[in-house]
């Protein structure tokens, strides 16, 4: 039995999935990604199992990732994210084309930059960081080997994969990433994407239209 709680949110103008997870008698937690407006959601969730946040993940830079994470940082929040996508969180007014119009989109500081293959801890569970651009340069998966669950931000959905017609996406580098980073995850890990339901290896293997 899985000892690490996951508390699924699907939140902001377009429906982003934001993932609160912690160690049922730990107090804390991490956030991955963090929409827009995403703070009365995510601290209504700790606030009712008594958690503190310690850290917010992102998956990448996209406005509808990462947006809300300037509510909700303190300086005792360390923040992760992948340097390719630096200029997006450094600067996201550059998105803002690519946004919901009149979204206050503020600068996210990254407290740590993660590279591929790096590993991290998470109240003693080992989390292997994946680097997976084509999406967008900088997406990084978070991958819980003895948990059986992947973290995998817009690199591929249920039956579906990640837009690569925005700014920095490519086809083939995502085609790539989800063959060598995705496909190659233990067969019944558990997959949760960025927008809609959760899904597994196996089965995008075998349902996946796009990249098989």
């Amino acid at each position: 039995m899985s000892i690490l709680k996951i508390k699924s949110m699907e939140l902001g103008p377009i429906g982003t999935n934001a993932f609160l997870l912690w160690i049922e008698g730990e107090r804390d937690a991490v956030l991955i990604d963090a929409p827009p407006n995403c703070h009365d959601e995510v601290s209504k969730n700790l606030d009712a199992q008594d958690l503190n946040l310690k850290e917010i993940w992102l998956t990448h830079g996209h406005w509808d990732h990462m947006a809300g994470a300037h509510n909700l940082n303190s300086e005792e929040i360390a923040v992760i994210g992948h340097r390719d996508d630096k200029i997006m969180f450094e600067q996201p007014s550059i998105m803002s084309g690519f946004a919901v119009p009149g979204l206050e989109m503020k600068p996210i500081e990254i407290t740590r930059w993660v590279e591929h293959g790096e590993k991290l801890s998470f109240m003693g569970l080992e989390v292997e960081v994946r680097h997976c651009p084509g999406h967008c340069p900088g997406n990084v998966v978070f991958w819980f080997p003895s948990e059986k669950c992947c973290f995998v931000g817009d690199v591929i959905f249920r039956e579906s994969v990640g837009r690569y017609d925005l700014p920095g996406g490519d086809f083939n580098k995502l085609e790539n990433s989800i063959q060598q980073q995705i496909y190659t995850l233990p067969s019944d890990t558990e997959l949760f994407p960025g927008h809609g339901p959760k899904t597994l290896v196996s089965h995008e293997m075998e349902n996946n239209p796009f990249v098989r």
